[in-house]
């Protein structure tokens, strides 16, 4: 049977500016509600826990929403090893749509839940339960998302299509922002506590309706397609990927784990490294982290487009290159003003840009269509949950133990040696094709599996 890419084809067809456009609003949609989710419930934390938790101990109920902040991070391996697997045996387009439906679905009852004062104990219980199913559900946002956009994007466009998948998070990001400060500025304490609290949540049922409708309207992507026809959707796509592409799993990993740590670093945690390091108010902290995440905007499709042109290989190894070189000059330069603030923060954005613009793409061509969800949604989620939510603890419990303001540099150079490693000894993949040998021969393993339940059963 011959190799063929499904897209080669259509590759200069005139629709592919219509289909990349409906494949972008797709595959971004998701990422959208859920960080636009996390957002709102980061910048409302000591709110919630003034509705969830008993009024005795602010502290204690503050302490108690950040931990069921963590919980949802530590669930989504679990949905990425159900989810993952589940979109390599029935398609991208049916776990695209269940798991947004799971996100927002969860968000609306949030924002529909009674608080302590009306059904006591139960209300912080029903708050950890939901927010463990939008973390469960968010464990296969990712995968699901980035297989879809990279296989539904035209060859020569595909970065610069899968880009637009974390031009989503940074819009989801910056709208919770916003809506918050909108909130915070229009609302009184009491009114804010009372009900104005509600409305982000309830924002996010419309949005999921959207993105529902929006994902049921499109097909399946050509590479999936193309399983189904040659009869070689996998069987057990988990254990496919754990006998026969371990290799590639670690080096997703590296690349992933080089863009969790300085995202969380650069455009969550730097906020408090101002205010609680550097004495800037918490108006131009945020103002800061608004213009890196505007940046984004404008800088991810670019690099994404660039990879293009240029291969993926060049831009990542040199956005880890300049990350190792730049970190920690750039904090040193936030220690001398604002100004210097400003310059290292930008320049620590610009460089996540590049990151963010490369690493989803690559990772994505890096597995065969048979393994690809899994192999992105598993990657992606447990570098997530070992290496992401614990940034600001770490970076905190480093500068108390050295008594330096630095350590956020030399933390960031640690992982961007790790993203070099994994660049390194990766192919360039630009341009290449979706389909692997794999996909239209059957796996030797999956082979292997099906003669023993054949002669088990016999």
């Amino acid at each position: 049977m011959t190799l063929t890419d499904p897209q080669e084809s259509a590759a200069d067809a005139p629709t592919d500016v219509a289909t990349l456009r409906r494949s972008v609003a797709a595959g971004a949609v998701g990422v959208f509600v859920h960080w636009f989710d996390w957002a709102a419930y980061a910048y409302l934390a000591g709110t919630v826990a003034t509705v969830f938790f008993p009024a005795d101990d602010s502290t204690t109920g503050l302490l108690a929403v950040f931990g069921v902040f963590a919980v949802s991070f530590g669930v989504r391996p679990i949905g990425a090893l159900v989810f993952g697997p589940l979109g390599d045996k029935i398609g991208r387009k049916r776990t695209l749509s269940l798991v947004i439906f799971m996100m927002s679905g969860a968000t609306l009852a949030i924002g529909l839940l009674p608080g302590y004062d009306s059904i006591g104990i139960a209300a912080p219980i029903l708050l950890v339960v939901l927010r463990l199913i939008q973390g469960f559900a968010a464990g296969g946002e990712f995968g699901s998302a980035a297989s879809f956009l990279a296989e539904s994007a035209p060859r020569r466009r595909r970065g610069f299509g899968v880009s637009w998948l974390e031009v989503g998070s940074l819009l989801g990001f910056l709208a919770g922002s916003f809506v918050f400060l909108l909130l915070s500025s229009g609302l009184d304490e009491a009114q804010l506590t009372s009900w104005g609290w509600r409305i982000p949540f309830l924002i996010a049922a419309p949005l999921g309706i959207i993105g529902v409708v929006i994902r049921n309207k499109i097909e399946d992507t050509p590479e999936y397609r193309a399983l189904e026809e040659n009869d070689t959707v996998p069987r057990s796509p988990a254990r496919e990927l754990l006998r026969t592409h371990k290799r590639q799993l670690l080096q997703a990993a590296g690349l992933m784990t080089a863009m969790h740590v300085p995202f969380y670093a650069v455009l969550t945690y730097l906020v408090t490294y101002e205010t609680d390091h550097l004495g800037h108010s918490a108006d131009s902290a945020a103002l800061l982290s608004t213009v890196i995440s505007l940046l984004g905007l404008v800088l991810v499709p670019l690099f994404g487009a660039l990879s293009d042109r240029v291969g993926r290989k060049p831009v990542f190894i040199g956005a880890t290159a300049a990350l190792l070189v730049v970190s920690t000059p750039a904090f040193w330069l936030m220690r001398t003003g604002m100004a210097g603030t400003w310059i290292g923060g930008l320049a620590l954005g610009a460089i996540l840009a590049a990151i963010l613009g490369t690493y989803a793409v690559w990772s994505a061509e890096v597995f065969p269509t048979r393994t690809r969800q899994s192999g992105l949604s598993i990657s992606y989620n447990v570098t997530a949950a070992l290496f992401a939510g614990t940034v600001p603890y770490l970076m905190t419990l480093l500068i108390s133990a050295t008594g330096s303001t630095l350590v956020p540099g030399p933390y960031l150079m640690v992982f961007a040696v790790g993203g070099l490693v994994a660049a390194v000894s990766l192919k360039e993949t630009a341009g290449s094709a979706l389909l692997h040998p794999e996909d239209v021969r059957e796996s030797t393993s999956a082979q292997e599996s099906t003669s023993v339940q054949e002669e088990s059963a016999a």
